[in-house]
């Protein structure tokens, strides 16, 4: 018996050691909910100034990563939001926050905030004229909710954290993702194009952080596509494709728990997506079904009737295929993930003014950087969203007619307009700074390090090309000071600061839009390779750059023109959450839908930050007790909300919700929280409540 014994403490003493590691890192994650206004607000992304906020299909996110070697003495924060970029005045706030809760241990040189790229997360969080322009100017409550929801989601992680390992595997994603912008990459060199199948990145790449027993901790993802699914007629608030692949794989580590409440945290950062597409159908003119111009994606001469379209049926289904995609692939390669990424911790970073950057091609060639500037080109929009007027991509000489609407706002300097060139100026933003700077001067360049696995952290949106030679670059300098032949490099774009795109030497002469929104001028991308090589040095040899020019937060300054919440009403023997129409019937099918509308006030009066304007409820048929299987954060549900008067303060909010396949059958009934606001400014809590009904097979 005691020899039995003996052999089974033995068994047990070996197979958990075999099953438990020892650890390389200590690791964190955490998650926030960092939505904005469901109303009212517009949407960034598209610069369309009727597309407000109209409700939501899934609320926004920010997801941090802790990571911190074994001792704990160096460590970084990385954190993918789902918005449509990161901007400097949120970053200098976040910091400033942290600076506040945990004194010097984040900071600006290891913090790196990265946005996915969603097109439909409310705007106004930017602190330059530029990207306020649509939005009525700034918006307190986007800013505050971010700010607020990115320092909670570091918190998190920084509580969370237990030693543990990383994981590195990449692989190729097919049918997800096509080159927007084909005319401008086909004007690189030949033979570099030669070394790529194809004309925009495939490979996606995957972090696993699990703990030192195995346990998974969370997931970062990079892969180039445009969140751009949701096209530029969509009123609700989405994380657009990214966002859906988080919610999936979030939901498979986290059984039962709702969005954005489980431990497991799974970021589907961006990557150089400036020229990517997700509308893998490609443009077509809607009038005549026609291909579009391939050069200025026109029909007609007009760009607003080239429009690219998603594999879906629509813009959810096609924010489902793309979102899909990603996350089968990213659990194919996080369950197989086998190198173990060793080595030091590492992180740098440098400020700097890339208006005025002479850069060396090689002994006879070199160029200079510019103040910033928007081309033609920029008013044309993508295939993904058209801009409007007569302007086209592809413009390389501007007209009469433009040129005196621009001269009337700010006739940009001969300087400008000669290190532009062959850019035809639309916006001299460098040389405007009433009321206060139109584009930003000063960004961050920054590099994360963990072992022989680099993150370059870009503060835009780099094309394919740009980011393949950025890469190249830093990986040739890691080997070179040490590295292992394995050493990667990964682009997080729009990281820290947001300024526009970058695209190659080559890709600028066509002017396309991407092109037309370089805002630093042809030598942009060769300035970046040039900084990104030399803060790779200085990381490899654990050398500390010069800090560089500091750039300030504009957020005092900021003005806003979009008006309050006046007032909510009902009309005449209505309440405030009554049900208006309930749902239509008494059994639903899986696969159906269904949905009721309430009288409602504004969402604006409470954004419900970690909350829910509504839910999906399960009656337990034993304990006759409700539960929430569902909120308005799941992709699954439609929170939409409607004005029907605005002078007598009327609107109404329609609960959707198309069931699942996998719904247990049962009985259900849809719920709806709001706040509604009186002429005397107070402010109510109320809700309401549909009829119930059974979901069948």
């Amino acid at each position: 018996m005691s020899s039995t014994l003996f052999f089974i403490l033995v068994m047990v003493c070996f197979v958990s050691g075999s099953l438990s590691q020892d650890a390389n890192y200590i690791l964190g994650a955490g998650i926030a909910d960092i939505t904005g206004p469901a109303a009212d607000a517009n949407l960034m992304g598209y610069a369309n100034p009727s597309q407000t906020a109209g409700g939501i299909s899934i609320r926004q996110f920010s997801r941090a990563f802790v990571i911190a070697d074994s001792k704990g003495e160096k460590r970084f924060v990385f954190v993918s939001i789902d918005a449509g970029m990161q901007d400097q005045g949120v970053t200098l706030e976040v910091i400033s926050r942290l600076k506040t809760a945990y004194g010097g241990l984040y900071n600006e040189t290891n913090v790196a905030i990265s946005g996915t790229h969603s097109h439909s997360g409310t705007a106004g969080f930017l602190q330059f004229v530029l990207f306020d322009v649509t939005s009525l100017g700034f918006i307190k409550e986007t800013f505050e909710v971010m700010v607020a929801g990115i320092v909670k989601s570091i918190e998190s992680a920084h509580e969370s954290m237990v030693p543990g390992n990383i994981y590195h595997n990449e692989g190729i994603l097919l049918d997800s993702n096509i080159n927007r912008s084909p005319t401008a990459y086909e004007n690189n060199p030949k033979e570099e194009q030669a070394r790529y199948k194809y004309n925009v990145d495939k490979l996606m790449t995957v972090l696993k952080l699990v703990d030192t027993n195995g346990a998974d901790i969370g997931m970062i993802n990079w892969f180039a596509v445009h969140g751009t699914c949701m096209n530029n007629t969509n009123k609700l608030i989405s994380g657009d494709n990214k966002g859906y692949a988080s919610q999936l794989m979030e939901k498979h580590f986290n059984p039962g728990a709702l969005p954005g409440k489980g431990k497991f945290v799974a970021a589907f950062a961006s990557s150089n997506l400036g020229d990517v597409s997700p509308n893998t159908k490609g443009a077509r003119c809607i009038d005549t079904g026609l291909p579009c111009d391939r050069n200025s994606s026109t029909c007609g001469g007009k760009t607003e009737m080239c429009i690219a379209f998603g594999p879906g049926e629509d813009m959810f289904d096609s924010t489902r295929i793309i979102g899909e995609n990603q996350y089968k692939k990213a659990m194919e390669l996080y369950s197989v993930a086998s190198r173990m990424l060793t080595g030091p911790i590492g992180f740098v970073h440098q400020y700097v003014n890339m208006t005025d950057v002479t850069v060396h091609y090689n002994s006879s060639f070199k160029g200079k950087t510019c103040k910033p500037s928007m081309g033609y080109s920029f008013a044309a929009g993508t295939t993904d969203g058209p801009g409007a007027f007569d302007f086209t991509q592809g413009v390389t000489e501007g007209n009469l007619f433009w040129n005196l609407v621009r001269n009337a706002l700010k006739k940009p300097s001969p300087e400008l307009i000669a290190c532009q060139h062959p850019k035809p100026i639309l916006l001299a933003t460098g040389e405007m700074n009433f009321p206060y700077e139109w584009s930003p001067h000063i960004v961050d360049t920054q590099i994360l390090r963990i072992g022989d696995f680099a993150i370059l952290a870009i503060p835009g949106e780099f094309t394919t090309m740009s980011g393949r030679r950025v890469r190249e670059a830093v990986t040739k300098e890691m080997i070179a000071n040490g590295a292992s032949a394995n050493a990667t490099a990964v682009v997080a774009g729009l990281t820290n600061t947001y300024s526009d795109y970058i695209v190659t030497y080559e890709e600028y002469q066509v002017q396309r839009y991407e092109g037309a929104s370089t805002i630093f001028g042809q030598h942009t991308l060769q300035a970046y390779i040039n900084q990104f090589r030399n803060l790779t040095t200085n990381m490899m040899q654990d050398k500390t750059p010069p800090r560089g020019p500091i750039p300030k937060s504009l957020i005092d300054d900021q003005v806003s023109f979009l008006p309050p919440v006046f007032f909510d009403e009902t009309p005449i023997g209505k309440s405030f959450g009554e049900v208006l129409t309930d749902v239509s019937g008494t059994t639903f099918k899986k696969g159906s839908v269904v949905q009721a509308v309430f009288q409602a006030g504004n969402p604006r009066n409470n954004l419900r930050t970690g909350e829910s304007f509504m839910t999906v409820e399960y009656l337990d048929p034993t304990k006759q007790t409700w539960t929430v299987v569902h909120t308005d954060a799941d992709f699954c549900t439609r929170f939409i909300w409607t004005r029907t008067s605005t002078l007598l303060g009327h609107s109404e909010v329609t609960a959707y919700w198309d069931i699942p396949l996998d719904t247990p059958m049962g009985t259900y009934r849809l719920r709806v929280f709001g706040e509604s606001k009186d002429i005397a400014q107070k402010i109510s809590s109320y809700e309401g409540t549909s009829s119930q009904f059974k979901v069948t097979q």
